[in-house]
């Protein structure tokens, strides 16, 4: 593993180190998708590079089993950045986690604060009582199913004037 970090050039060297713990521990929520975007398009070319490689190797060796040796160095590569991804992975899930249970948080106590009365929605206007909406999703009346239900019956109405017109 020292001997696949050795082999890095400076700047992979700089993007595994940004993925080292302490470093992820002051990122907020965009930089680490920004830095998973970034590990994770390094990892996919050396993945890509390693098996093109590969891939040409089985005509010159005779076979696949035999080629699997060539391109070691970037199998080698896309490794360390697996194992990058990984780590960004699981600070973005905890990071994402938290914002996720803190942004529910502060939806209930908007819900509670403003039950009963209508609550804006953030530009002066109106968005309707909660209770209402919460009625009508309970029905299943969703913006998807008043949009079916709608297309269905007007489906019907010109199916009966296609037969009236007869």
């Amino acid at each position: 593993m020292k001997k696949l970090l050795n082999s890095l050039n400076e700047p992979e060297h700089l993007l595994v180190r940004e993925t080292e713990k302490e470093q992820l521990a002051d990122l907020s929520e965009d930089e680490l998708l920004l830095l998973h975007t970034r590990v994770r398009r390094a990892r996919n070319k050396y993945t890509k590079l390693y098996r093109q490689t590969a891939a040409a190797g089985v005509s010159d060796k005779g076979g696949r089993g035999a080629a699997k040796g060539v391109g070691k160095r970037h199998a080698g590569k896309a490794e360390v950045f697996e194992k990058a991804l990984a780590r960004v992975s699981r600070r973005l899930a905890i990071v994402a986690r938290s914002t996720a249970e803190a942004l529910k948080q502060e939806r209930l106590a908007l819900s509670r604060k403003h039950k009963g009365s209508p609550v804006t929605d953030g530009a002066g206007g109106v968005g309707g009582d909660l209770s209402d909406q919460t009625r009508n999703l309970a029905k299943g009346k969703s913006p998807g199913r008043k949009k079916r239900e709608a297309s269905s019956k007007g489906a019907g109405k010109r199916r009966q004037a296609a037969a009236d017109s007869k």
